[in-house]
């Protein structure tokens, strides 16, 4: 990922009014502009195999400004030095907050990029506006199947049942623990369940630790929600779209659980942004649930600090963790050039399968062949990656973003500074993200 302050920016970005108007102004041939549920046209087929034609350049845009660019660039520069003099990939690189606006607009110019990276939330968003182009020809000629990727992350690659990405990997929120801590009562590791991480609350109170568990309301508390409201076996949104579902009994269970961290003096009140993360790195927060992505930032930036990774553990009684992921995508601009969208194919199947490389920037590769080879099986991130079912992802719908930062990220942050009770937060949210929701169906036409 990229540092915390552009992950976070990400995030929230489909909250912003500029990029729905950016939508909805794009035009041109690719049809980039209001859903109209008019098919997107169709793109050569690919056959695999090695590309034939003359050469071409192709853009590449991504997000990876952060600690993991270095390992982009080394697999990129692998596959340019492989299809040298047939084909060449420019790497561009921009805050995912920039980029995602810049995309449609810059596509409809033939401007834009013909190959990118994007997160599985905006697949829907994007296939509805014709903004990529359906890839089912390449996992069929790759004979790529679900079965050598981790389910949901395949699954979230799909919209209206077509497939728009490959995925190259997955990644979810995991719990930090501080082992000198734990040491302290007795703990080699962090505990996996609601009782026994509540006793270890307590005890690390009581060994002198004056806040162990530090609550944020903002990020990522609205992760932390999500992965507690999966975790009591509750949903988000309806299969349709049209209702959100996260102000049930599970979502006030979940939120309920945030909210008494606090008032049980293991996290002081109104923590502020980043602030759990960087108490943590500084030795004075012994558990802390944040991103794969901060790995590498504390083996760098924390050298002394002794610390270990384990999954988010199960409070609600199944395991459950809020994941996202990066996908490779093919752009309707490469659709207007039969050699770019072979070429292209073939830079999305080879960059697929560089997962060795991708996760030493910290992320859990999604391909399961990748998982297993050695130097990848030990690494701290893979180990999340035991319980696959255990991974969550947003569903596909046109403008989920907006529901999340004007409705849910907003209802967790007013329980958590105590402005209201979990339940009528959730309840006031939902009104709002019902009402999102219904403007997203007629806006996205679907």
């Amino acid at each position: 990922m990229t540092n915390p302050l552009s992950r976070r920016a990400f995030l929230g970005l489909t909250g912003a009014a500029g990029l729905t108007t950016a939508l909805a102004a794009c035009g041109g041939g690719t049809r980039l502009g209001a859903g109209s549920g008019t098919p997107t046209p169709a793109a050569p087929a690919f056959t695999g195999g090695e590309y034939t034609g003359p050469k071409v350049t192709l853009e590449y845009w991504n997000g990876f400004t952060g600690g993991d660019g270095p390992h982009m660039r080394t697999m990129l520069d692998g596959f340019n030095q492989r299809f040298a003099g047939r084909i060449e990939v420019r790497n561009v690189t921009r805050r995912w907050e920039d980029l995602y606006p810049a995309m449609p607009t810059a596509i409809a110019a033939g401007k834009g990029p013909d190959v990118a990276i994007i997160h599985n939330d905006w697949i829907g968003t994007f296939a509805v506006r014709q903004v990529l182009i359906p890839i089912d020809d390449v996992v069929g000629a790759l004979r790529l199947t679900e079965d050598d990727f981790i389910p949901a992350v395949w699954k979230a690659g799909s919209y209206a049942g077509k497939r728009y990405s490959v995925p190259l990997d997955v990644h979810c929120l995991g719990d930090y623990y501080n082992t000198a801590h734990l040491e302290k009562i007795g703990l080699k590791e962090a505990p996996a369940d609601r009782a026994a991480y509540e006793e270890a609350l307590a005890e690390l109170k009581k060994a002198g630790i004056a806040a162990p568990f530090w609550m944020p309301n903002k990020w990522p508390a609205h992760l932390m929600f999500m992965s507690l409201l999966w975790q009591h076996g509750g949903e988000l949104y309806s299969e349709d779209g049209t209702r959100a579902l996260w102000g049930s009994e599970q979502g006030v269970q979940a939120l309920s659980w945030m909210v008494e961290q606090i008032d049980k003096g293991y996290s002081p009140a109104k923590v502020a942004i980043d602030s759990q993360y960087a108490a943590f790195k500084n030795d004075k927060v012994s558990l802390t649930w944040d991103g794969i992505w901060q790995i590498n930032d504390l083996r760098t930036n924390a050298p002394s600090l002794k610390w270990n990774l384990a999954p988010v553990p199960a409070i609600g009684g199944s395991p459950a963790v809020w994941s996202a992921s990066h996908n490779f995508v093919l752009t309707a601009q490469a659709g207007r050039d039969a050699n770019k969208v072979q070429a292209a194919k073939v830079f999305i199947d080879h960059m697929s399968r560089q997962s060795t490389e991708w996760a030493k920037a910290g992320m859990i590769p999604a391909r399961n062949s990748a998982r297993q080879a050695p130097e990848v099986a030990e690494l701290p991130q893979v180990k999340l990656a035991a319980d696959l079912s255990a991974f969550h992802f947003l569903p596909a719908l046109p403008g989920v973003g907006d529901v999340q930062s004007k409705a849910l990220e907003l209802a967790v942050a007013k329980a958590v500074l105590k402005q209201a009770a979990p339940a009528d937060a959730l309840k006031e949210g939902v009104a709002t993200a019902d009402k999102l929701l219904a403007d997203n169906k007629r806006k996205y036409g679907r």
